[in-house]
């Protein structure tokens, strides 16, 4: 075997030490494309339009829109945003992420905080549409489609395979499709959807209860101190176990952004479902003299959907140098729930 000549060995050497030299650059590549692919991803997707005039169906008694005699299917809206929601959280940019195991979707905190407010707003809908909307009276059959559904849309957000969250989801909409178009078909008078004040009031009570646990987590962003009041009302109430009387509240600083989008999400998605109350509870809001009410409502949800120009959620304190995102957030948050107390009281009145 003969000995290798120099120019071998330098060749060698070179392309070693060329080696050497990319793997940094290398790194960095690939750390640049998976923050780039997670800006994408990051990206909120806009509200949604729904589609109205599909709530109308031709032929049938009712009011006369442009000529025509056309009735509404009342409840075809709530489930048109219901559908949109749910379809949107799966296919926006980078689709579901919340249960992602590989970068860049593993890394990411913000959009999984913001799937996670428009999830819970999709699975209190669905659990109305399964208790309430659909049903007549408390001791009536449930609806065997909305039977299905609920479940699915409560399956952990972080199961990825066996069965897969997104899986799960997808057929929570195949059921909800098929209650909606049952709604269209007037051979089938057993599947039905009730724009009652009750109804719409139950589903506002909960709105309520996530709306200010929101805006508590929001306001608690800055340390505050505030007077326990767990059983004011009844002098009778007991707990379970002594808390002090002065309660002091921090959301943890590594949860700050993650509560903020998280409300964001939450809004996205009672704008687009309050929308589609405005078309199936018509009746009922114009009776109580309650869609202003209604309208406003939605416009302070809005507001919560401006763009964050700031690159990061900032943390001030209070009247401090810096501004406090979630703050401002918790302002309209509050101002929305405020509205929507006052809403339910109008709908529980004669």
């Amino acid at each position: 075997m003969q000995d290798r000549g120099l120019n071998d060995i330098d060749k060698e050497s070179w392309w070693g030490n060329l080696a050497v030299k990319l793997i940094p650059f290398s790194i960095i590549l690939i750390v640049v494309i998976f923050y780039g692919i997670a800006v994408y991803w990051s990206q909120e997707p806009d509200l949604i339009t729904l589609q109205v005039d599909k709530a109308w169906k031709l032929g049938d008694p009712g009011e006369k829109v442009g000529g025509n005699n056309k009735h509404l299917i009342v409840g075809y809206t709530t489930l048109e945003a219901m559908i949109e929601v749910s379809e949107t959280l799966l296919n926006k940019n980078g689709g579901f992420i919340s249960n992602d195991i590989m970068p860049p979707g593993v890394f990411q905190d913000d959009m999984p905080a913001w799937e996670y407010g428009v999830l819970v707003q999709i699975r209190d809908m669905a659990r109305v549409l399964r208790n309430d909307y659909s049903r007549s009276q408390s001791q009536s059959n449930e609806q065997v489609d909305l039977k299905e559904a609920e479940p699915r849309f409560n399956m952990n957000r972080r199961s990825w395979a066996f069965p897969s969250a997104e899986g799960e989801y997808r057929k929570g909409i195949q059921y909800l499709k098929a209650y909606q178009s049952k709604l269209v078909n007037a051979d089938d008078p057993n599947t039905q959807f009730y724009a009652r004040a009750d109804n719409l009031r139950e589903w506002l009570k909960g709105v309520e209860k996530r709306l200010g646990a929101l805006s508590q987590k929001l306001s608690a962003s800055v340390i505050e101190e505030r007077e326990n009041t767990d059983l004011s009302g009844d002098s009778a109430a007991r707990q379970s176990t002594q808390t002090n009387s002065l309660v002091r509240v921090k959301t943890p600083w590594m949860k700050i952004d993650d509560v903020f989008y998280e409300a964001r999400g939450t809004a996205w998605a009672l704008i687009n479902f309050l929308k589609a109350v405005e078309v199936d509870f018509k009746d009922v809001l114009e009776k109580k003299n309650a869609m202003a009410s209604l309208k406003q409502i939605i416009r302070d949800l809005e507001e919560t959907q401006q763009t964050v120009w700031s690159p990061m959620i900032l943390n001030g304190s209070g009247f401090g140098t810096l501004a406090n995102h979630s703050l401002v957030m918790a302002s309209y948050i509050a101002r929305a729930n405020a509205a929507i107390i006052d809403l339910r009281d109008l709908l529980s009145q004669g």
